[in-house]
């Protein structure tokens, strides 16, 4: 299981991208699964980021899964149209105010 790191911004993508992709190559045959249960603070990148792990995935052979997606992201993918193009199982707790 891969972990999203805590902070997934625009400014972060690219390195979260780039460690991801090394450790996505490493992972067994039957699938990837991202940990999104440290995220929390993001934005749109987010998206792309797990969009991009999902292609690797999808290149390389690989299943591909987002566990414990914050409410937020959700909620976010919903709004940019993307939740049915990214497996979220299992949905974290919202966060306490």
């Amino acid at each position: 299981m891969l972990l999203l790191p805590a902070t997934v911004t625009a400014r972060e993508a690219r390195d979260a991208v780039r460690m991801l992709a090394q450790t996505l190559r490493r992972e067994s045959d039957g699938g990837v699964v991202i940990d999104a249960s440290a995220l929390s603070q993001f934005d749109s990148a987010v998206l792309a980021v797990l969009l991009e792990c999902q292609r690797l995935a999808q290149a390389w052979g690989k299943g591909f899964a987002v566990r414990h997606a914050p409410a937020k992201l959700l909620a976010l993918a919903r709004l940019y149209g993307v939740d049915a193009l990214l497996p979220f199982e299992g949905i974290a707790a919202p966060a306490a105010a």
